[in-house]
């Protein structure tokens, strides 16, 4: 699977393997859980690599618009930062996260409340200029939109009477990033918390306080922030407090029991040492971990 991976692979493997000697890895009793869980670095590396592939060359504006079959949100983010319009390009990085994409709907449920389910458009301008306007459709026309949350979101609703409703959702984002727009949000955040990437992306995972948006939800909002560069920002940690499958993931490798006793403090420090020698960082080492504790001797491609 993906040949022109093999090298990448070979050197994860070799990793791996010096690293259990090195650590004491109890998770990888042999070369078939050493080998799936480097597919599963491989898997989350060659997701990282899409998103520069969908920032090179020219996009269409076609490409943003959710009334137009070529829509795309991925290359949507791509296209508005290449226009220099940063408060829709964080408006619509806010949206994917909320909404996650899921392999069979793909950004269905998205593209219909977006597109104003093909009656116009809900961007940056028009959400804030008429909170109460966005309010009021969705509450009117959420029975009508199509598709499904992502699994990463699997638990929200768009009924307007849900416990965490969209509204107040996007009624928190809108007041975290504040009036001045996005540019200036990131710019005073990256005063505030210095120049390290790594700090600037804890300081504002810190302060996010968004309707619906624990830890989960936060670390991939502010990891497609950084991916597409509205803020000079990386995960320096795999944020385990709150974690579920990364945290299983990480106590299975170290310690051969996803409910070892184990620290999260501990864990991170053990994830640190283990990532000076694999080098894929935090971002990737978050998701391979937690999709290979789902099957660890044999690979399945999670596309989810």
């Amino acid at each position: 699977m993906w040949p022109s991976r093999h090298a990448e692979h070979q050197r994860l493997v070799a990793a791996l393997t010096a690293a259990k000697a090195a650590l004491g890895l109890q998770g990888l009793p042999d070369i078939q859980t050493i080998e799936t869980l480097a597919m599963q670095f491989i898997a989350s590396l060659r997701r990282e690599d899409y998103y520069s592939l969908v920032q090179r060359g020219a996009i269409s504006a076609n490409r943003a618009n959710p009334n137009h079959a070529s829509f795309d949100a991925e290359r949507a983010v791509a296209f508005h930062m290449q226009q220099g319009n940063i408060d829709e390009a964080g408006w619509l990085i806010f949206l994917m996260t909320h909404f996650a994409r899921r392999p069979d709907s793909g950004w269905r449920r998205l593209q219909d409340v977006y597109g104003m389910l093909g009656a116009g458009i809900w961007d940056w301008q028009s959400v804030t200029a008429n909170p109460a306007g966005f309010d009021q459709w969705l509450t009117a026309n959420w029975m009508h939109v199509r598709g499904a949350f992502g699994n990463h979101r699997k638990y929200e609703s768009l009924r307007p009477d849900a416990n965490r409703p969209m509204q107040r959702a996007v009624a928190d984002y809108r007041a975290w990033i504040g009036a001045a727009g996005h540019a200036a949000f990131f710019a005073v955040a990256v005063v505030e918390a210095g120049n390290d990437p790594h700090t600037i992306f804890d300081h504002l995972y810190q302060q996010m306080k968004i309707c619906s948006f624990g830890r989960l939800a936060k670390f991939d909002y502010l990891s497609l922030i950084g991916r597409y560069k509205l803020a000079p920002i990386e995960a320096g940690s795999a944020y385990l407090d709150g974690a579920t499958g990364p945290g299983n993931g990480a106590r299975l490798l170290i310690d051969g029991n996803p409910e070892s006793g184990r620290t999260n403090g501990d864990v991170q420090q053990q994830l640190d040492v283990l990532d000076a020698s694999l080098k894929v960082g935090m971002a990737v080492m978050e998701d391979a971990l937690c999709n290979w504790q789902k099957s660890t001797r044999h690979f399945v491609h999670y596309v989810g």
